[in-house]
């Protein structure tokens, strides 16, 4: 099975009026604030537009007092419940085998994978990390390194291009690396990464590492094929998957599934989950796989879970993609923002690479400003700094914050156009 191709210079919507209609009215608060009033939201890599049939599905499961593992009927449920949410994750995952488990945040369940190989992996050598990372994978890396006695080596990437390749991989693992990440798609530089080629690449050095991949930002912009990555983990946030804040979700293989690690000792070595996990939580995934089951049997006649799974993610791809072209490069009387005056794009404006967020720098002007003025014109961006989570990526680039503009599949050409007539209006041009 071949993952998504990458985002092509095609500036068409996928989406006709009926179906932007029909989905659009599917979400919460898809063009008014309840604090702020009407706004435009371009801040999905925050967290997306949330489904309305997920809230009342998990405010209807959260109502019942049971718990599973009981002899009653409610408690059954509950396990159905259960059952029913993995399946779905494991579908959209796109995962056969292995273990699917809940925790409290996908930084969370990065952390406790890391540690995991970290403690399993044969002592020595060194622990491999991308300065391009989300601190979910750099700082869990860096910590596991200094707390096995390991060396902690760090992959650059290219600036220019805001992505890393498994050529810079190559450069720096070891046939002693015993753990790597991989970050799937930066929040920062809007840049995805392929994976399966970097993956192959460390295995050809070292064939026994453990792989790690954050794939949080990735997950709501196309469809997942984490069985064909060659990686033993993958973890997701459903806070950006159009679900609400509640737990972060992770893939572990086989063989890092039966790893030494964080477990009750009365249950299975394959055990993950730490306590009871919220079944609300697992109703409203599945819930949001039913919609993207819903999505994709638009752009195919079969009906099989995972092929309508994987016809919504590369109908959200394409549509993303045309909105992202329409973004950088303007439209009829509508300049794009690469030809907005001092305004310079964090990567290369025509990257194929590209998915679902776009940050730029405008000379002599704070990016914090920039935000705050789209958001008195109703538009909804984002700010990142050099902080806590952004300050490894933003430093190689000489940038002390950028402008985020994240969009979804739900966005529209007109919102497109709203976002650059504001933002040239608040840069005088």
């Amino acid at each position: 099975m071949q993952t998504l191709k990458p985002s092509s210079k095609a500036s068409v919507a996928v989406f006709d009026d009926a179906l932007m209609s029909q989905v659009r009215a599917r979400f919460h608060h898809v063009d008014r604030c309840p604090y702020t009033g009407p706004r435009i939201f371009f801040e999905n890599a925050g967290g997306s537009l949330t489904l309305k049939a997920v809230v009342a599905r998990m405010a209807e499961v959260a109502a019942l007092p049971d718990n599973d593992h009981r002899d009653n009927d409610a408690s059954r449920a509950i396990s159905c419940m259960i059952d029913d949410g993995r399946d779905a994750m494991a579908s959209l995952l796109g995962v056969e085998d292995g273990i699917v488990f809940g925790g409290e945040t996908g930084t969370e369940c990065l952390f406790r994978v890391i540690r995991a190989a970290a403690s399993a992996a044969p002592a020595g050598g060194n622990i491999v990390a991308c300065e391009l990372e989300h601190p979910a994978t750099f700082d869990a890396t860096a910590q596991w390194a200094r707390r096995t006695g390991r060396q902690r080596l760090t992959v650059p990437f290219d600036p220019h291009q805001g992505r890393a390749t498994a050529e810079d991989y190559v450069r720096v693992v070891t046939p002693e690396t015993r753990v790597a990440t991989i970050l799937h798609t930066s929040p920062v530089t809007g840049m995805t990464q392929d994976v399966a080629a970097i993956a192959e690449a460390i295995r050809a050095i070292a064939p026994d590492c453990y792989i790690i991949v954050d794939g949080i930002q990735h997950a709501p912009h196309g469809a997942l094929a984490v069985s064909h990555y060659g990686v033993d983990a993958y973890a997701v946030s459903l806070y950006k998957v159009f679900c609400p804040f509640n737990d972060g979700y992770a893939w572990v293989s086989p063989r890092l599934g039966c790893a030494d690690h964080d477990r009750l000792a009365g249950k299975p070595d394959d055990a993950w989950e730490l306590g009871s996990r919220d079944p609300a939580a697992w109703a409203g995934a599945r819930e949001m796989v039913c919609y993207l089951e819903w999505l994709g049997g638009h752009f195919t006649d079969k009906s099989e879970r995972r092929q309508r799974l994987l016809a919504a993610g590369q109908a959200m791809h394409d549509q993303e993609a045309a909105l992202m072209r329409r973004l950088i490069d303007g439209a009829d009387g509508v300049t794009g923002l690469r030809d907005l005056p001092g305004l310079t794009l964090i990567g290369e404006a025509d990257s194929p690479w590209r998915e679902g967020a776009v940050s730029f720098c405008v000379k002599h002007r704070d990016a914090l400003e920039i935000v705050a003025e789209l958001g008195q014109r109703g538009i909804r961006v984002h700010a990142r700094k050099d902080d806590a989570y952004s300050g490894n990526i933003l430093r190689p680039l000489g940038l002390p914050s950028v402008t985020r503009v994240s969009l979804a599949h739900y966005n529209t050409p007109l919102e497109v156009d709203a976002c650059l007539a504001a933002l040239k209006d608040v840069l005088g041009a």
